[in-house]
């Protein structure tokens, strides 16, 4: 059995509160565990996973996520709500004709709110993307991983979604930004218990590089790029 994609892990200095802001912008729950705080997902819409971190943001992150609108009013309020619930403006470069509105999330985590009509995004849900820095190769190795069609393939960027639909995942290509230490969000994956060892081979046949020191019952790896990510049995 292929592993399951269960959540996009973020550290946080304050994991609780970064998941409700998170919970009430997408209209869901969080539900704490021993692994942190998580923002359940459902077959076709990622999870969000918050855990307590003291390190400080060194560089710009290799992950962000976009959230989907279905008109100008529709935007309008979900920037709004994000602002209420403690998000800011984020002036990242973007010109002033683009549709888009850049903001960061209360621990300063980028976000966009994307204009409405955007193909990309039809009929992936309110957390329509995570869109990240990443090589061709890493992907095809995330689409090999995870089961999911290539739904873009053009260049040096790709993006993968599940066949049931819902949340893209994509890779801009270069420049990938430096590493400064661990990254600050990665993968959580999931697997049965009895595939964990054969899924692990796998993943390391498909280029993955298996890590030391996860947490008891887990298995850390890192995929072509560096990114750290976590394989988990499922429960």
């Amino acid at each position: 059995m292929t592993s399951r994609l269960v959540a996009l892990v973020v550290e946080a200095h304050d994991p609780a509160r970064l998941a409700r802001f998170w919970a009430d912008l997408l209209g869901r729950t969080s539900v704490e565990d021993s692994h942190g705080v998580l923002v359940p997902g459902s077959a076709t819409q990622l999870g969000l996973r918050f855990v307590a971190s003291t390190s400080a943001r060194v560089g710009p992150d290799r992950m962000h996520l976009h959230l989907t609108s279905t008109d100008p009013a529709d935007q309008q309020h979900t920037v709004d709500r994000a602002l209420d619930l403690g998000a800011r403006h984020l002036d990242v470069g973007q010109r002033p004709d683009e549709g888009h509105v850049v903001l960061a999330d209360p621990e300063g985590y980028a976000l966009c709110v994307i204009e409405p009509g955007t193909a990309f995004l039809a009929g992936c849900g309110a957390l329509g993307e995570v869109t990240c820095a990443g090589s061709r190769a890493v992907g095809l190795f995330w689409a090999a991983t995870l089961g999911w069609p290539l739904v873009w393939d053009n260049g040096a960027e790709t993006a993968v979604q599940s066949p049931r639909g819902g949340t893209k995942v994509s890779w801009d290509g270069p420049p990938v930004p430096p590493r400064h230490g661990r990254n600050r969000q990665r993968f959580e994956l999931a697997v049965q218990a009895d595939d964990l060892p054969d899924e692990v081979d796998r993943l390391v046949r498909l280029g993955a590089a298996r890590l030391a020191g996860a947490e008891p019952g887990a298995v850390e790896l890192a995929d072509p790029d560096g990114n750290e990510f976590s394989l988990r049995p499922s429960r």
